[in-house]
């Protein structure tokens, strides 16, 4: 798979990030951001419902399976820094419907932190009622669902609202994965994550 080069170095050395996903996701959209965190030095451990690997969809097939790191049941949203969540309608489908996912990303939500979310990947943030009030994008497909559920939807390549980067496709991944790392850079994003901690805990 082809590498986002990101145009400016990131220092993300001692970040923690959790992916969560299930089988379909899409494979480029998970495979694509962790490298581009893992180049920066953050450290990501991937989450799937069970514990068990998981296997992406490549566009129009079955792609690779993806070991996981930990199971829901033994992840704690505390031990990390922000929240990953690809696409893919068959995981975000799968997802959507787990209570422990839900509250497993609401807990990000909660806590100020950074959420990463392109595609379908969304969709869970609907069922968890999180998306109320929030700039966004997404795959176009879903775009009505985030608008019925309160969201303000764009149809641009990244929004950024406080905490939440959001992206539409993989054709995004390069602007996605810069927004990602520019973030998270612990040189630039200290003072700004502060201020929109404190602004999504008044919401």
């Amino acid at each position: 798979m082809k590498t986002t080069r990101l145009s400016e170095r990131h220092d993300l050395q001692g970040k923690r990030v959790a992916v969560l996903a299930a089988s379909g996701f899409e494979q480029s959209e998970l495979v694509t951001p962790v490298d581009a965190l893992e180049s920066c030095g953050a450290r990501v451990d991937v989450i799937s419902p069970d514990g068990d690997s998981i296997r992406g969809w490549d566009e129009e097939n079955w792609g690779q399976f993806i070991a996981s790191d930990l199971g829901l049941d033994d992840a704690d949203a505390g031990d990390y820094d922000a929240l990953l969540l690809p696409g893919g309608v068959m995981n975000s489908d799968s997802l959507r419907t787990l209570q422990e996912a839900r509250d497993f990303v609401a807990e990000f939500f909660s806590a100020g932190k950074p959420a990463f979310v392109i595609c379908h990947g969304g969709q869970i943030l609907i069922d968890a009622g999180l998306v109320e009030g929030r700039k966004m994008t997404s795959y176009h497909a879903i775009s009505q669902d985030l608008k019925n559920a309160g969201a303000d939807w764009l149809d641009k390549e990244v929004v950024v609202d406080g905490v939440l980067v959001t992206s539409r496709s993989p054709d995004d991944l390069p602007a996605f994965c810069a927004k990602m790392c520019e973030v998270l850079d612990k040189k630039e994003g200290g003072a700004r994550f502060a201020t929109a901690a404190a602004a999504a805990s008044k919401r």
